[in-house]
């Protein structure tokens, strides 16, 4: 299935390192590009894409706003964000992009996204029109690479794998990475669901933990563990009585 794209850059060689880079994907069809969201918008409204490989910087309105106008055309085309910025990640969820992709632009990264791009189409495709789309399942949430954190006032996209344990502090949800803890918007349950069979574990309601990033276990008072991680700080997660015995079955003890 080709899909047709719109390229909305407002740097004349980014727009060209993008198209050369969407070039070499054979199920994308480059239509147009555009410098600004008014002249991408007039060119929506013209003509039928299916993709806008959209910058966030742009004159006027910014890629964001642009995203948001499109959610009111009775077709809208799915929308890649392709950016320098990480801290609009939030608001470019909010209006359903497909992903976020930072500059400078990977082949790997972007294959990343147009495989997201056309396994949704797909779904599209399978539809009937009086058929609505599935609900989103708990696979589907759990199908996820980067989890959104606030770091030194900005919003970033850290990688899951980077993430040694999550925690609950003061009713609020930090992520602990090699050398930094991060505020997160979920509560540790949702955190969790988004983690799940991706090797972190419930040592405690409190905490969920990496199991790659475990250094030491120590057994503690009545049944209960800790958990030396190999961050900077050497911390500590302690585990419940009932999840020490989940942990040891877990990795065969």
């Amino acid at each position: 299935m080709n899909l047709r794209a719109l390229i909305v850059d407002d740097e004349y060689l980014a727009r060209q390192e993008l198209r050369f880079l969407l070039e070499q994907f054979s199920n994308i069809e480059i239509v147009g590009e555009a410098a600004s969201a008014t002249e991408a918008l007039k060119l929506v409204q013209a003509l039928e894409y299916d993709v806008l490989f959209l910058d966030i910087n742009l004159p006027g309105i910014n890629g964001v706003e642009l995203a948001g106008k499109l959610q009111q055309l009775p077709r809208r085309p799915e929308v890649i964000f392709t950016t320098a910025y990480e801290n609009y990640a939030l608001e470019a969820f909010s209006v359903n992009a497909v992903d976020y992709v930072l500059k400078p632009i990977s082949k790997a990264r972007l294959k990343q996204a147009i495989d997201k791009l056309q396994h949704k189409a797909a779904e599209k495709t399978s539809l009937s029109p009086s058929r609505p789309a599935p609900l989103p399942t708990d696979k589907d949430s759990m199908d996820i690479s980067r989890i959104i954190a606030e770091s030194r006032d900005r919003m970033v996209l850290v990688d899951v794998e980077k993430i040694y344990f999550a925690f609950v502090k003061r009713d609020l949800v930090f992520i602990k990475t090699y050398d930094e803890e991060m505020l997160t918007r979920f509560t540790l349950k949702e955190l969790e669901a988004k983690l799940n069979g991706k090797n972190f574990f419930r040592a405690h309601r409190s905490y969920i933990v990496n199991i790659h990033k475990v250094k030491e276990i120590l057994p503690f008072f009545n049944g209960t563990s800790i958990l030396v991680m190999e961050d900077k700080d050497k911390s500590e997660v302690p585990v419940s009585r009932n999840q020490s015995k989940k942990l040891r079955k877990l990795l065969g003890r």
